[in-house]
C-alpha cells in the first residue's frame, strides 16, 4: 500500500537538445512501497528523464519534486543528499578498486581525514550479502566478470540506504541466478516502502515487479496507468501506437532480381549463427533493441571486424570480407550511424567529403582531374539537393545535410549493396523523406539495400522483409505482409505477437 505523497516527481518538464525536443511537458510520480516501470522505445526519452529525476540535467521547464517541494538547480550532490540514488545501465565503477572501495566511494567512513578501512568492510558487509555478493571485498573490481560487477553497481546504490531507487535496464548483463537475487531484493525494497522507478525491455520482469506503469513516446507521455489487467501485447501496443501520417512514401511493388547475400551461420561480434539472404531490388530491415548484435551483422558483412560464416556468398564473391577495401571492391559501402566521427571529416568542405571515396578513381598518373571532380561534386549536390557554397567545412551543415553528404559520397561508385546503420538518425522530417526517396530509387535500380533502424516506423513503411535480433541472433523475420510495429517491438522484446515469431 502507498500513501498519497510521492518521493519524487517530475511535473510537465521540458528539455531539448540543439533546439531538437526530447521530453515534451512529461509528469511521473514516483511513490513509497511501489515498483513503477518507466517503458519505451529507443529515443523516448527515458534516460533523458532518468537524467532530470537525479540532478544530472535541469529541465528547460518545469519542475523536478522532492518531497512536494519542487527544487532548483537540482544537482546529483543534492539529488544524493535527498536518498536518490541510480543505477545506470553503463556501470560507473573504478576497476583498479576493491569492491569494499568502489561500494562506498564518496561515502566511506573516516577517521582522521582518511578512509577507515575497518568500519568501511563491517558496513559494506552487510549491503553485499543482501545483493549476494560473495567475493573477498578486497579483490579490484576489473577482476569480477560482467554481472558481477553490476551487482556492485547495485549494492553501491544501496550503501547510501537511497529512499528513491532508480534501476536503469539491471538485468542486462546479469545470470538468471543474478537476476532471480535481484528480483527479491527489489520486492524487499518496496517493502521498506522505498520508491523503485524500473527501465526494462524485459516484459516479463515488468509484469513480475511493477504494478505501475509510465510509457513514453517520442517524449510524451502515452500511458500513466496500473499495470493490472494489462497483458505483454498490450503493453506493445501501447508503446508502438502511433499515425506514420504522409512522412513514408509509397511502398514499391518489391520486385527483386539476383540474390547478392547468402549466409549461413554467420558470425561476427555479438551477431552469432545468422542465416541470412537478400537480393537485387529489395530493401531488407534490421530491427530489434540496440546492442543486440545487429551494428555488428553489418560491420562484419562490410570487413570492418573479423567474421567467420560456414557459408557466405556476398555480391558474386565468397566471403566473409577480410577488409573494407575488399568489400568496397565487390561492392559494397557502409554508412555509419555517427556521421560526425565514423562518416565525415568535419573540418573538411562539403566537396572533399564527396569526393574521399572517389579520389583514387579521379587521379590519373599521380594527378587529380580537377575538372572531372568539380563535375562529380556539382552533380552530387544536385541529386541530393544539397545547397550552398559547396567549399564550405562540413561541420557548417545541419544534421540532415551531413547525413545526405555521408550517403552521397558512395554514388558514384555505383554499389550494388547499401549497408545503412541508422541512416534517419537526429536528421528533420524533410530530410527524413527524401532520404526514403533515396532508398526506394536504390532499390528501384536495382541495388540491395539492407537498413538497420531503431526507428520501427522506418521498418514497417520502407521494408520487404525485416529481420529481428535479439541477443545477438535473427529471432523473427518477418514477411511484408507481417511486419507491423508491434510484431517487430514483441520479437525484439521476446512476446510473441501476431506475424513474429520470437
Amino acid at each position: 500500500m502507498t500513501n498519497s505523497m510521492p518521493l519524487l516527481e517530475a511535473r510537465r518538464v521540458f528539455k531539448g537538445f540543439f533546439g531538437n525536443p526530447v521530453l515534451k511537458g512529461v509528469d511521473i510520480a514516483l511513490e513509497p512501497g511501489r515498483v513503477h516501470a518507466l517503458l519505451g522505445e529507443n529515443g523516448a526519452g527515458k534516460s533523458t528523464l532518468i537524467n532530470l529525476l537525479s540532478g544530472a540535467l535541469q529541465p528547460d521547464e518545469g519542475d523536478v519534486v522532492v518531497d512536494g517541494h519542487p527544487v532548483s538547480r537540482f544537482s546529483p550532490a543534492a539529488a544524493r543528499e535527498a536518498g536518490i540514488a541510480v543505477v545506470q545501465q553503463e556501470l560507473s565503477l573504478a576497476a583498479e578498486l576493491s569492491i569494499a572501495e568502489n561500494i562506498g566511494l564518496g561515502a566511506s567512513p573516516r577517521r582522521f581525514g582518511l578512509i577507515d578501512y575497518g568500519k568501511l568492510a563491517t558496513s559494506v558487509a552487510e549491503v553485499c550479502e543482501r545483493v549476494g555478493l560473495t567475493e573477498p571485498l578486497d579483490m579490484p573490481v576489473g577482476d569480477l566478470p560482467l554481472g558481477r560487477r553490476q551487482m556492485v553497481e547495485i549494492a553501491k546504490a544501496l550503501y547510501r540506504k537511497p529512499r528513491v531507487l532508480i534501476l536503469d535496464e539491471p538485468t542486462s548483463s546479469l545470470s538468471a541466478h543474478e537476476a532471480g537475487i535481484l528480483a527479491d531484493l527489489i520486492r524487499k525494497l518496496r517493502d521498506e516502502g522505498i520508491a523503485l522507478l524500473y527501465i526494462s525491455h524485459r516484459l516479463n520482469e515488468v509484469q513480475a515487479l511493477c504494478s505501475h506503469v509510465t510509457i513514453l513516446k517520442d517524449g510524451v507521455v502515452t500511458a500513466d496507468q496500473p499495470l493490472a489487467g494489462v497483458d505483454n501485447e498490450g503493453l506493445v501496443r501501447l508503446m508502438v501506437g502511433r499515425d506514420a501520417g504522409d512522412l513514408f512514401p509509397p511502398r514499391l511493388e518489391g520486385a527483386t532480381g539476383a540474390e547478392l547475400i547468402n549466409l549461413k551461420k554467420f558470425s561476427a561480434g555479438l551477431a552469432r549463427d545468422i542465416d541470412f539472404h537478400a537480393s537485387a531490388g529489395e530493401i531488407v530491415g534490421i530491427g530489434g533493441l540496440v546492442g543486440q548484435g545487429q551494428e555488428d551483422f553489418l560491420l562484419g558483412l562490410y570487413g570492418a571486424i573479423p567474421a567467420s560464416a560456414e557459408t557466405s556468398e556476398i555480391s558474386g564473391d565468397r566471403g566473409p570480407f577480410k577488409s573494407v577495401e575488399t568489400a568496397n571492391a565487390a561492392g559494397l559501402a557502409y554508412i555509419p550511424a555517427d556521421r560526425k566521427h565514423e562518416g565525415l571529416v568535419l573540418p573538411h568542405s562539403i566537396a572533399s567529403n564527396l569526393l574521399l571515396p572517389s579520389l583514387g578513381r579521379l587521379t590519373k598518373h599521380g594527378l587529380r582531374d580537377r575538372a572531372a571532380e568539380r563535375d562529380l561534386v556539382a552533380d552530387l549536390a544536385r541529386r541530393l539537393t544539397i545547397r550552398g557554397d559547396v567549399d564550405r567545412a562540413v561541420q557548417a551543415l545541419s544534421g540532415g545535410n551531413q547525413q545526405k553528404v555521408a550517403l552521397a559520397k558512395w554514388l558514384p561508385l555505383e554499389p550494388s549493396v547499401l549497408l545503412l546503420n541508422d541512416p534517419t538518425r537526429g536528421v528533420d522530417i524533410e530530410t527524413k523523406r527524401e532520404i526514403y526517396l533515396m532508398l526506394q530509387s536504390f532499390a528501384r535500380e536495382g541495388k540491395l539495400v539492407i537498413l538497420l533502424s531503431s526507428d520501427t516506423p522506418e521498418l514497417v513503411h520502407l521494408c520487404d522483409r525485416v529481420a529481428v535480433f535479439r541477443e545477438g541472433r535473427v529471432v523473427a523475420t518477418l514477411a511484408q505482409s507481417e511486419i507491423s510495429e508491434e510484431a517487430i517491438v514483441g520479437a525484439a522484446m521476446g512476446v510473441s505477437t501476431k506475424g513474429a515469431a520470437a
